[in-house]
């Protein structure tokens, strides 16, 4: 009998123990009352509390959270209609506050966020909307972060989704984008005509400047070559009439044999002419020549060379109706 009541003191002395263990996982919170009045919060791992006294009052998630934000219409600032949807990050830091200062936790989330959305988009036009999202989620960020520090809960990031407006802003903003890359592809084409006309112009520019400088650089040559020769020219007219002067006549015959030289030559080359015809008078080159001889001979200083023979005129010949 006494064996009996020793072995039921131990039993229920084993599961009075075994009830007041309570093993918290990692990642969790537990809040402990005390007849229903929180008094701690239990940590991961082995915890011992007095049972029938104590108990587990709220299990609280400690990881970042991820919450949906449903998709709602919300009309902008310019009464456009757009559906938006999107996603908040969140993670509780103190687990009595979020045990006992609201009541549903994701719920009011959830709400928070939902009546933010619409008031910070309700406040932009459409276009800001689509192009301002980095804006949006900011501001969403710091007003319900704050609004939920009361809470004990930390809002890590905010994010929209999707932004849909109605099918007939899409189609017109489809015609606005068209026109708008047809307007820089026009512009675009203009530039670079522009740009190669001008580049064509300077391109005409430098070639006629470079052809007036060319032509005014052959100018300059022709004219010095021309003032050479008239020297040259006024030196031989000099030297020919100094030679005249000192009694010698056959200097003369130097330009007239050059003259007459340049006359015969014109005649060869003549286009228009087969056949050349020279007059009698035309042996009498040979004498011109001559005295060219004899004037280099005195320029060079042979004055007792002997003469040159007298030449005789080649004989003519009689017409046709000259008697023999």
């Amino acid at each position: 009998m006494v064996g009996t009541f020793a072995l039921f003191l131990a039993i229920l002395a084993i599961a009075f123990v075994f009830a007041g263990v309570t093993v918290v996982r990692q990642g969790y919170r537990y809040t402990i009352e005390y007849f229903g009045k929180f008094v701690a919060t239990a940590q991961p791992g082995f915890n011992f509390y007095m049972p029938f006294f104590y108990r587990v009052g709220k299990k609280i998630n400690m990881m970042e959270q991820v919450l949906d934000i449903p998709g709602q219409e919300i009309i902008t600032r310019d009464n456009a209609m757009v559906s938006v949807d999107g996603v908040v990050f969140f993670q509780v830091l103190d687990a009595a506050k979020a045990a006992y200062e609201v009541s549903d936790l994701y719920q009011a989330i959830l709400a928070l966020m939902t009546t933010n959305l619409r008031t910070v988009m309700g406040s932009m036009d459409l276009d800001e909307t689509l192009s301002k999202r980095d804006e949006i989620n900011a501001r969403l960020l710091n007003v319900v972060d704050h609004a939920t520090a009361a809470w004990g809960v930390k809002i890590t990031r905010v994010e929209v989704k999707d932004i849909k407006p109605p099918q007939d802003i899409v189609n017109s903003m489809g015609r606005q984008m068209k026109a708008e890359r047809e307007k820089r592809a026009s512009i675009l084409e203009a530039e670079g005509m522009r740009a190669s006309e001008i580049l064509r112009a300077e391109g005409e520019k430098q070639g006629q400047i470079l052809q007036a400088e060319g032509r005014r650089e052959a100018a300059f040559r022709d004219a010095e070559a021309r003032e050479r020769a008239a020297e040259a020219e006024a030196k031989a007219t000099r030297m020919v009439s100094d030679a005249i002067a000192d009694g010698n006549t056959q200097a003369i015959n130097y330009f007239v044999a050059q003259k007459y030289v340049d006359a015969v030559a014109k005649f060869a080359t003549s286009p228009n002419s087969k056949t050349i015809l020279f007059p009698v008078e035309a042996t009498q080159l040979i004498g011109t020549l001559g005295g060219i001889g004899a004037l280099a001979k005195e320029a060079l200083g042979s004055d007792d060379a002997p003469p040159a023979p007298p030449q005789r005129a080649a004989p003519r010949r009689p017409g046709p109706f000259e008697q023999q």
